[in-house]
């Protein structure tokens, strides 16, 4: 089986969901063919639109910046960690962290919740525990992924509880996460079938940045020869 490509990015658009509190997202024509020769789009957006990754500068002034960490940050053999079937707002325990985490890794959180993406439910969806966040660290992994609005929970419209307990943790040890992320349950089936997964999560080169979009693209290999 040939090696397969799969984008796993959400597309960005006038209107697109947004974190709580976030700048709206707006992208509309500035310049047209019709009227300038060329078409051109006004882009309105904040830093975590989207697919993104935060850098730890996200939650620390005194962490790195988007453009003061290594590109390999940004890359690498990846890990799916199978979070999906939780109920909303559940913690994700450490015991469903998969083998072969090591330093270099990219580890992947499959919660299935981008299938929400667009409704209310997306809120709510399942977030990694301060102990798996240390569990994480404690292997090497400084890149993280997950197909949900956060890293850490998020709370319902005008109630407490916002936490920023994973994010502290992971950022506080280097490590770069990338949210929003869509489309795992292929990479789930395929570290199943044994098939090498590559991934990459190159951000827009933002100058000191606590963060930016990505384009998120994973690359299968083929499955071992039996």
């Amino acid at each position: 089986m040939a090696a397969e490509l799969l984008d796993l990015s959400v597309p960005i658009a006038t209107g697109m969901p947004v974190y709580p509190g976030d700048p709206e997202v707006e992208a509309v024509p500035a310049l047209t063919v019709a009227d300038s020769g060329v078409n051109v789009l006004r882009l309105h957006m904040g830093s975590q639109t989207g697919t993104h990754v935060d850098a730890p500068f996200h939650i620390d002034d005194a962490l790195p910046r988007l453009d003061e960490l290594p590109l390999t940050r940004f890359t690498g053999p990846a890990a799916v960690m199978d979070a999906r079937g939780l109920a909303p707002r559940t913690p994700i325990t450490p015991d469903l962290l998969p083998d072969g985490l090591a330093p270099g890794v990219v580890l992947l959180i499959a919660t299935g919740w981008s299938s929400r993406w667009g409704t209310d439910e997306y809120l709510a969806h399942p977030y990694p525990s301060p102990e798996t966040a240390e569990a994480i660290v404690a292997a090497g992994v400084r890149t993280v992924g997950i197909d949900a609005l956060s890293a850490d929970r998020t709370p319902p419209p005008g109630s407490d509880g916002f936490s920023l307990a994973a994010h502290r943790i992971l950022c506080g040890a280097g490590a770069v996460i990338a949210e929003n992320l869509t489309g795992l349950g292929p990479l789930v089936a395929a570290q199943t079938e044994g098939r090498p997964i590559e991934v990459s999560l190159f951000p827009i080169a933002l100058a000191a940045a606590d963060g930016a979009p990505v384009r998120a693209v994973a690359r299968l290999g083929s499955a071992p020869t039996p």
